[in-house]
């Protein structure tokens, strides 16, 4: 008789907490947000504003504050902020506090193509379009793809991965053929890479070359450097 008690006992309390658990639940899910908490992730400059993020959120509601807990579907917040192509990847969630938390990393540029419209080649390769909000400091790129120059990411990495290539390529020009010419800054001569070819060592091999021409002071006679043969470096005079 008293494992049969022992058992009634078990099933009441077990109701009881189902009860006490879904009344918490409706109530929990009844009750507002008590604000928007939005965190850019990357350390880019804004391609997309706060303000942006905030009305992909909400939609059509006044403020977040008016939104309660149960009307929210966080998946299709995320999907709405994936949509802008600002956006490289979303996480929308509430916090304990009550909170609407967004996790936002933006698409991140490293050339614009001179173009009608003109776009950004993304770091995954991508064309993006130009941001209202922030223009990105990157190089140039002009002349022929088919692809809209996504083929040059590598170049384009490496370039942004390179102190000195970075800070000195503002240009990059596509033949038809090819064969990729650099604009340098502060530099009377261009730059011809030749093809995308051994990337690493035609930069290095240039460094060198501009070192000693630095140190000879002969940067001012030159109107091409040549970087297509080997190890060999071969500059052109004015």
């Amino acid at each position: 008789m008293k494992g049969k008690w022992s058992v009634i006992r078990l099933v009441i309390l077990l109701v009881l907490v189902g009860v006490l658990y879904g009344f918490t639940h409706i109530r929990n899910q009844g009750r507002k947000l008590t604000g928007l908490d939005i965190h850019f992730t990357d350390e880019n400059n804004p391609f997309i504003t706060v303000s942006a993020v905030n009305k992909l959120l909400i939609q059509n509601e006044d403020s977040v504050t008016s939104i309660t807990k149960e009307t929210l579907v966080l998946k299709e917040m995320e999907s709405r902020l994936l949509q802008n192509p600002m956006v490289r990847d979303a996480q929308v969630f509430v916090t304990v506090d009550g909170e609407l938390g967004a996790k936002i990393e933006q698409r991140n540029p490293i050339a614009r193509v001179a173009d009608n419209p003109s776009y950004y080649v993304d770091e995954d390769g991508k064309k993006m379009p130009l941001s209202t909000v922030y223009a990105a400091r990157v190089p140039i790129i002009t002349g022929s793809s088919k692809t809209n120059f996504t083929e040059l990411t590598p170049l384009l990495l490496a370039i942004r991965n390179d102190d000195f290539m970075n800070k000195s390529v503002v240009g990059i020009h596509k033949k038809r053929n090819g064969i990729i010419d650099f604009e340098m800054r502060k530099m009377d001569f261009n730059v011809r890479l030749g093809k995308m070819e051994d990337i690493d060592k035609k930069f290095q091999n240039f460094k060198a070359f501009y070192q000693k021409a630095k140190r000879d002071d002969k940067l001012t006679s030159y109107r091409l450097v040549d970087l297509q043969f080997g190890s060999q470096v071969v500059a052109t005079k004015k």
